[in-house]
C-alpha cells in the first residue's frame, strides 16, 4: 500500500487523498443558506453520475464555505492534482440561476486579506497554488438569487436549482475532455 492510500473494507468510500487524485472538484459553499448550498447538490450529483474508473482519477470534496484556503494549503510538490474546478455561487449581476465559467487569468484579484469567499479572497489562494504547481483551474459560478444567512433555509431557489444539471454538465464535460487529452 502507497503512503498516501487507505484502505476501505467496505468498497463503499474511497478514502484515497483529494491530492492524490488528478482532478479535484471543490465545492464552496453552506447548505444551510438557500442558494450558498448549490456547490453542495452539485457534488452529490456528481458523486451519482461519475463511473468508478472516474472516481479513481476525481475527488469530489466539500469545503464549506469557510474551508476552501485550508484546503488548498495543504497542497504541496507531492500533490498529483493537475486540475482543480471550483462550484461556487457568485454575485455578477446576471439572472439567478445563469453560470459563468472563469479561469485563472479572469479571477478578480483582491488587494485585501478579508476571508469572504463571495468576495474572492480565495481566488489569491487559488491562483497562488494554481501557479506554484502548475494546475489547471475552472471556476463554475453560478448566479444566486437569494442567500438566507443568518436564517436556515434548506431548499434553493427555482432558478439555481435548474442550473444544477447545467453545472453538472459542465463538470463531466471537463472531467472526460481532460482524460481525453491525456490519453
Amino acid at each position: 500500500m502507497e503512503n498516501n492510500e487507505l484502505i476501505d473494507n467496505n468498497d463503499e468510500c474511497d478514502l484515497t487523498l483529494s491530492y492524490f487524485k488528478e482532478i479535484m472538484v471543490l465545492a464552496c459553499g453552506n447548505i444551510l443558506f438557500a442558494d450558498d448550498g448549490f456547490s453542495v447538490h452539485v457534488i452529490e450529483r456528481l458523486h451519482e453520475l461519475l463511473t468508478e474508473e472516474e472516481k479513481k482519477y476525481v475527488s469530489l470534496v466539500d469545503a464549506g464555505a469557510g474551508a476552501p484556503q485550508q484546503v488548498l494549503s495543504l497542497m504541496d510538490e507531492t500533490s498529483k492534482t493537475k486540475k482543480i474546478i471550483v462550484v461556487d455561487i457568485i454575485d455578477y449581476g446576471l439572472k439567478p440561476g445563469e453560470i459563468k465559467i472563469l479561469e485563472k487569468e479572469y479571477l478578480p484579484n483582491p488587494e485585501h486579506t478579508k476571508l469572504d469567499i463571495h468576495d474572492w479572497p480565495l481566488s489569491r489562494a487559488l491562483r497562488d497554488v494554481c501557479d506554484k504547481y502548475n494546475i489547471e483551474l475552472k471556476v463554475i459560478g453560478c448566479q444566486a438569487k437569494y442567500v438566507s444567512e443568518p436564517d436556515v433555509v434548506l431548499e434553493l431557489s427555482d432558478e439555481v436549482k435548474e442550473a444544477v444539471d447545467k453545472a453538472v454538465d459542465i463538470i463531466l464535460n471537463e472531467i472526460r475532455k481532460y482524460k481525453e487529452l491525456k490519453n
